[in-house]
């Protein structure tokens, strides 16, 4: 049986939000604003992860963002990234570009619980809030990873959006390079929703 384990960039007020500043938002590029040997702490711990996962699972806009990036690129994470199997979760996604893609289009709990059930190993979900905030609801996560970036925005489309008033136990703390933190929690409590 699979994990689900939902891994973000985070502020340090947890906006997910434009961390590159392509999306034109008045705090984006926050992502980009760590020192160097940061970013390179932060790319191995990206690879390390990687490699140690057996899948990748996204929401269509989340899938998007990375199919349009990630195959163009050259090294070691990207051609992680491209080899793993991919799932997306989409009603609407037509025809994935990206190779080893499979469209879920289901409904999402029952689509994340077959593939938890069929899949040995990690299940990794980047840049897919909302569909993180159904499975974080459904009880279907069973770790969250913060890298906490330092830095505060005060606005922004925050992790857990409307609040999911969730406990969350810690697992893990991991200092990242200079100035970054890895938080790891497993939630706490039975299913609603």
């Amino acid at each position: 049986m699979g994990r689900i384990i939902v891994s973000a960039n985070v502020s340090i007020d947890t906006v997910v939000e434009d961390p590159t500043g392509e999306e034109g938002t008045a705090h984006g590029g926050w992502f980009l604003r760590v020192h160097e040997t940061d970013r390179a702490a932060r790319a191995e711990l990206q690879l390390e992860e990687a490699r140690d996962a057996t899948a990748l699972l996204f929401g269509r806009r989340g899938y998007e963002f990375f199919a349009s990036r990630w195959p163009q690129r050259d090294g070691a994470l990207a051609d992680r990234l491209t080899d793993m199997p991919k799932y997306v979760i989409s009603r609407t996604l037509r025809n994935p570009a990206w190779n080893r893609t499979t469209v879920l289009t289901g409904d999402a709990a029952a689509e994340v619980s077959a593939l938890r059930d069929r899949t040995a190993g990690d299940i990794l979900v980047y840049a897919s809030f909302q569909l993180v905030d159904e499975l974080i609801l459904r009880r279907l996560v069973d770790e969250v990873r913060l890298l906490v970036h330092p830095v505060a925005l005060g606005t922004g489309r925050r992790l857990f959006e409307p609040p999911a008033d969730i406990p969350l136990l810690r697992a893990g703390v991991r200092q990242i390079g200079t100035n970054l933190v890895l938080l790891s929690y497993t939630p706490e409590g039975p299913a609603r929703g």
